[in-house]
């Protein structure tokens, strides 16, 4: 560590205490040359998980953003908090696991709308349609039949 007032390289550390939130160190150290005390903290460094989009672009994961999304598909649909949150919790989780500290959104709106698809099929088919961005009325309709069709073949 190289002292702030005269650049010197050899300093002894006088005092270490843990911050109150115990997410860091602070240190008091002595400078060997200058004899002068100066405060340093460390922390650890954490690198953030990640969500890669369509376009290559990488962007922190937000759980904000995805309870937001979620909660925008239920408007005025009878689907509790509680699952809403269920679902963040694992899409949360599932990002973390990754062993690269990211996934594709794609990864990540997939796992969203198989959970969304057997809470409400209405706010399925409301995030859907944002997530898959359809172009026209024809892919919403396709979107629709095979929804329709899955749900034929669970009833019989």
């Amino acid at each position: 560590m190289r002292c702030p007032y005269c650049g010197f390289a050899q300093d002894r550390v006088v005092d270490s205490r843990e911050s109150k939130e115990a997410d860091s160190i602070r240190r008091r150290r002595e400078c060997e040359g200058c004899n002068k005390r100066f405060t340093t903290y460390e922390r650890i460094d954490e690198i953030p998980y990640m969500v890669v989009k369509k376009d290559g672009r990488r962007e922190k994961f937000d759980r904000q953003k995805v309870l937001s999304g979620l909660l925008h598909a239920c408007e005025k649909r009878p689907v509790a908090a509680i699952k809403l949150e269920q679902i963040v919790d694992s899409t949360e989780a599932f990002v973390v696991d990754s062993p690269e500290r990211e996934r594709s959104t794609s990864e990540v709106g997939e796992l969203i709308m198989a959970q969304l698809k057997e809470i409400d099929t209405v706010a399925y088919i409301r995030f859907a349609s944002v997530y898959r961005d359809f172009k026209d009325v024809r892919e919403f309709k396709a979107e629709l039949e095979q929804l329709l069709g899955g749900d034929s073949r669970k009833r019989k």
